[in-house]
């Protein structure tokens, strides 16, 4: 039997225009990077960072910067300098690296650049994930927040963990944080 959810609030007019408002904005076209990070992949075995690419193309938003790097935080931090870099790129969506293996070191160099950590990411994340895969979602180091004017996400490697992200979280939101950005 699945739990009962408690009945919605009703919605006054002036908040359903807000919603209304913000879903509008969700739907700008934004210029993205995408960076795997991982010592094995190449690009015609990165599935997760094929996954973000075409993902970001259906929705409408244009891939400007494509990169896969070691886990290396001078090779990680040299790639988000680059993506940073590119002319109209307003975000930078990173997949592995994430996780408590001696060789994960993506957590500590993204976290250690951003200007501005947006937790809910990481914390909805883990929400989503232990719903999919139960207590093992709490290995997760998923975290976002805002590098030189551009939002940054970085998520886990595997194809599973990337899809959730995209698909729940960031797609839905991408246009109206990268607006939210520019206020």
């Amino acid at each position: 039997m699945s739990p009962r959810r408690p009945p919605r609030p009703s919605t006054s007019p002036e908040v359903a225009s807000s919603v209304q408002r913000h879903r509008a904005a969700g739907r700008r076209a934004v210029v993205c990077g995408v960076i795997t990070i991982s010592d094995t992949r190449t690009e015609a075995t990165d599935t997760s960072g094929a996954f973000i690419r075409d993902a970001l193309r259906v929705e409408g938003h244009r891939l400007a910067f494509y990169r896969i790097v070691k886990d290396e935080p001078g090779a990680i931090v040299a790639a988000i300098e680059a993506a940073a870099a590119t002319e109209g790129l307003a975000a930078i969506l990173l997949n592995g690296g994430t996780g408590i293996a001696s060789r994960d070191r993506t957590y500590e160099t993204v976290a250690g650049l951003l200007e501005r950590r947006l937790d809910g990411f990481g914390e909805l994340f883990r929400m989503l994930s232990f719903q999919e895969i139960g207590p093992a979602a709490m290995l997760s180091r998923a975290v976002a927040g805002v590098y030189r004017g551009r939002i940054v996400f970085s998520m886990p490697g595997s194809t599973g963990a990337v899809r959730l992200a995209i698909e729940r979280l960031i797609l839905p939101e991408l246009g109206h944080v990268v607006g939210e950005l520019g206020r």
